[in-house]
């Protein structure tokens, strides 16, 4: 993806704002789905064949998750390290959520489908953030 590309997916061309808009897009998106596994884990569990307390576990997370991704968003200049691990975290949990699908869990069709759409979306998060800080890092060389 180009840095032309790149800024247009996040409407400017200025490498700092594309990063923390990447990470704010993250949490709010991530803070979305922890807010509605925790608001409605039981419709939603049987929708998408999943636990419900799985649901809540996992809402948990993603809440604590996102007010972090949100933090580091709301820094005037997001350090390195923690744009790094956001990216990690992101790839291991897209990762991990393809496994789950494949090794262990047994959820209804829209659930599967689900798993794989968020797990791409995560993945993409990832990316957009590691080609932002990239394009921070190569703007500052």
């Amino acid at each position: 993806m180009s840095v032309i590309q790149l800024a247009a997916l996040a409407r400017t061309v200025e490498p700092q704002s594309m990063l923390r808009r990447f990470l704010a897009l993250d949490a709010v998106v991530t803070g979305t789905n922890a807010l509605a596994y925790l608001a409605f884990s039981g419709p939603l569990g049987s929708f998408l064949g999943a636990d419900a307390t799985l649901l809540l576990a996992l809402g948990a997370f993603l809440a604590l998750y996102s007010a972090g991704v949100g933090l580091l968003a709301a820094r005037r200049r997001p350090p390195a390290p923690g744009v790094r691990a956001v990216v990690e975290a992101n790839l291991a949990w897209a990762a991990v959520s393809l496994a789950a699908l494949a090794l262990w869990l047994t959820p209804s069709t829209p659930g599967a489908v689900w798993t794989v759409l968020q797990a791409l979306a995560v993945a993409g998060f990832a990316v957009l953030q590691q080609l932002a800080l990239r394009a921070r890092q190569d703007s500052e060389a």
